[in-house]
């Protein structure tokens, strides 16, 4: 037997290609987005499904939003202490409806102090903790006035979050903004077929499937644009109406 051949059995012996690099069969890691919010970001009610269906399976969405929590009352319950030990890659963080006045006093809070403080602090530990951290503002609840356009009493939390992001130097979903845009082009009627139904009175703040799909399709578009390295797992998905900025 010459060399040559010594060479080749003693590489397939081993296990390995003669080329020079050592074989790689380990799994290669999932890129893991940790959804953080209220009932307007879960799979059952919000746009948390329909967002994680618009990507491929490199990534692995893990929704940990909660329905009735605000940004006092998700860290007081210790789901943010949870949150920390996912080693996640990315947070995405959106709060406002549970944080508006009328929810009682575990879950209020002020746009400009409060709201803003817990915020910053979500971004800060996040940060520490490893994770890139993605503000999202307040989805709207779809309350159109007689000229057909939304009448929206989030935009205080909504600017306040889309302070933070410029001065923290933080990627921003503004939903808040593309959602109004999106129910306004869709219209009054249309936006009923993403509403889930109730006996008394339409549900204008949360999601079914079809809703969901299509606001987590707006987050997800602009999800690639302020985080590009995510853009090569994106795949399109949701429905018609969807506006992307």
């Amino acid at each position: 037997m010459n060399w040559m051949k010594c060479l080749i059995l003693m590489g397939v012996l081993c296990g390995g290609i003669i080329s020079g690099e050592a074989a790689d069969d380990s799994p290669k890691k999932r890129t893991r987005i940790v959804l953080v919010g209220d009932s307007t970001v879960t799979d059952q009610a919000g746009w948390g499904s329909g967002f994680a269906a618009c990507f491929d399976e490199r990534v692995e969405c893990l929704n940990l939003a909660a329905g009735g929590r605000s940004s006092k009352s998700y860290r007081t319950e210790g789901r943010w202490d949870k949150v920390l030990r996912t080693g996640a890659d990315y947070v995405l963080l959106q709060f406002g409806h549970n944080d508006q006045p009328g929810k009682g006093p575990e879950r209020e809070t002020e746009p400009e102090t409060t709201y803003r403080a817990n915020m910053q602090r979500y971004v800060e530990e996040a940060r520490a903790a490893g994770m890139q951290p993605v503000l999202v503002t307040s989805l709207t609840r779809r309350q159109f006035n007689k000229a057909g356009k939304i009448e929206s009493t989030l935009t205080p939390y909504a600017v306040v979050v889309a302070d933070l992001a410029a001065k923290l130097k933080v990627p921003l979903i503004d939903l808040h903004t593309l959602s109004i845009a999106a129910a306004e082009q869709a219209g009054p009627e249309k936006c009923k077929e993403y509403s889930p139904e109730t006996v008394d009175r339409p549900d204008v703040t949360h999601l079914n499937a079809e809703g969901s799909l299509w606001m987590g399709r707006l987050v997800a578009s602009r999800l690639i644009q302020v985080v590009p390295p995510l853009a090569e797992s994106y795949r399109p998905a949701g429905t018609a109406n969807s506006p992307e900025r």
